[in-house]
């Protein structure tokens, strides 16, 4: 069936909507002058310096980014719609955007002091191309329209497929690049056939055309078992983004060929852009769904099964894993899944606080991440592997190194005083208030079963010997990363209220999440 088109009618961009643009602008202007800098400055000098105009480039755009949430703030306007509504500068994509810079930032900052010219050949490039793959998840935090969605989907991955593969002369690195750019379009063909389908039934892709032709009389039950493969086309496509079990397969062999600051990125902002889009979707098509069908239900189900399978699955693979990356990578499919739970229980009861729980518990994740792989970098460059046994007596080689890994590896396992630890409670919390027992249940076992791995490194730090490791030198800038995550996870963990108030008093689901069409 099909709608009226003319209420998706194209409307140009002007110079004053394109301000509202600023903080992506300034990231491909950055993008451009650095690839001319990069063939002109000198070999040596023109990494270190394209690296720091990188880290400039991403605090400019950060400062524009939370000036306009602080303006929105203090306005009683409604979202910015750009483009015919497929473009939205509003709190949600807003404050997802000031979560992807920062993690950005800070792997910028910890490569400055770890990445050397023989584990990235052309570290030009990959400062550089950077700039766009974050410009691609802001896209995708902020589209309110297919179109505009795959377009920043696409130039996150494309960007992250060249990333990955970095290493021209490695062969891990190839066939990680290899594997990612297969999966990778796999997942980009799944979501592009469930978009089809969609538009194929509606005649849409803007989110809010589309959820209105889905309500309109007798819509949905008309055309419900087509809408049921769309969306789990979708869920696949997404499963294989997020790396959530059974779609997970990728990730530990990309996560160990890629170099340590690709494969932060791949954890983080990747993971994070694609969860957010999910959020966006699912939310805006399927929470209004009419009592009389099921496909809301359902679909909802189906992501509280996946992110049951991505905890179950990504502890228990990790519990006999001995490579540092690819138990992160593992760690991070279990964490997919906790941060499917609040897209899952959707809104139930007196539930209204599902944004404030996933972006809380994104910004511990980006922050105990940043820090482990900031660790790992050093350790594993100390020791020239990345096996856990590189951490041997890491304690009395590098105390105070060893004491911020401490507190990683306590927020990754979800202990208190640590980020890590309200943030797996507040999803907890929700899901419970949301009568989604049997979610919680899973929750709180697959965190009692990773406590063997995540103390696993903790026992080779404190109680095996370090005396045949190389010494560890934590480089400056390295240094500082791994501090400011090292504080901001403690002080999450201690005084988490402030964030997740902020968080909730701003967003509002309703001006912010759901697209209408007026």
């Amino acid at each position: 069936m099909s709608v009226d088109t003319a209420q998706q009618s194209f409307q140009p961009l002007t110079w004053s909507d394109a301000m509202y643009l600023a903080p992506e602008w300034i990231l491909i202007v950055f993008m451009v002058v650095l690839v001319l800098l990069d063939l002109a400055l000198p070999r040596r000098a023109g990494r270190n310096i394209i690296g720091w105009l990188t880290l400039a480039g991403l605090l400019t755009s950060l400062g524009f980014v939370i000036w306009r949430v602080i303006d929105m703030n203090a306005g009683a306007d409604g979202p910015i719609r750009l483009l015919g509504d497929s473009y939205r500068i509003d709190a949600f994509g807003s404050m997802l955007k000031i979560v992807f810079l920062s993690a950005t930032i800070l792997i910028v900052l910890m490569s400055l002091g770890t990445v050397k010219r023989e584990d990235i050949p052309d570290k030009g490039e990959f400062y550089y191309l950077l700039l766009p793959a974050v410009t691609g998840a802001m896209m995708m935090a902020s589209s309110g329209d297919l179109i505009t969605l795959y377009v920043g989907l696409e130039l996150l991955s494309i960007t992250t497929y060249i990333l990955v593969g970095i290493r021209k002369h490695s062969a891990q690195s190839a066939e990680g690049a290899f594997k990612y750019v297969v999966t990778g379009g796999i997942s980009s063909a799944l979501l592009l056939f469930g978009m089809s389908y969609l538009y194929g039934l509606t005649g849409a892709t803007n989110l809010g055309v589309i959820n209105q032709a889905l309500q309109m009389q007798g819509a949905a039950g008309n055309i419900q078992e087509l809408l049921y493969v769309a969306f789990f086309l979708m869920i696949a496509g997404f499963g294989i983004k997020v790396a959530a079990a059974p779609f997970h397969v990728w990730a530990p062999d990309v996560y160990q060929g890629a170099p340590t600051p690709v494969t932060a990125f791949l954890a983080i902002v990747s993971k994070g852009a694609a969860l957010a889009v999910l959020f966006r979707i699912t939310f805006n098509l399927l929470f209004f769904m009419s009592p009389g069908f099921h496909l809301g239900e359902d679909i909802f189900m189906a992501l509280l099964i996946l992110a049951a399978a991505a905890m179950i699955v990504g502890t228990t693979s990790a519990l006999r894993q001995r490579n540092a990356k690819r138990l992160m990578a593992l760690s991070g499919v279990a964490n997919a899944g906790y941060l499917l739970v609040p897209i899952g229980v959707s809104i139930k009861g007196l539930h209204m606080q599902n944004y404030g729980e996933f972006l809380f518990y994104l910004a511990a994740y980006v922050l105990m991440n940043v820090g482990a792989f900031a660790v790992l970098s050093v350790v594993s460059r100390a020791a020239g592997h990345d096996e856990l046994k590189g951490f041997a007596g890491l304690y009395y080689r590098a105390p105070w190194t060893a004491a911020a890994m401490i507190v990683f590896v306590l927020s990754l396992a979800g202990l208190p005083i640590t980020g890590g630890f309200f943030g797996k409670l507040f999803i907890l919390l929700g899901a419970a208030q949301s009568q989604a027992y049997w979610i919680v249940a899973i929750m709180v076992a697959s965190s009692v079963i990773s406590y063997y791995f995540y103390f696993g490194i903790i026992r080779q730090m404190f109680m095996r010997g370090g005396g045949d490791e190389a010494e560890v030198h934590m480089p400056a800038m390295t240094g500082i990363a791994v501090w400011i995550c090292a504080l901001l996870t403690i002080v999450l963990g201690v005084v988490p209220g402030p964030v997740i108030g902020w968080v909730n008093e701003n967003f509002s689901i309703v001006r912010d999440l759901f697209i209408t069409i007026s």
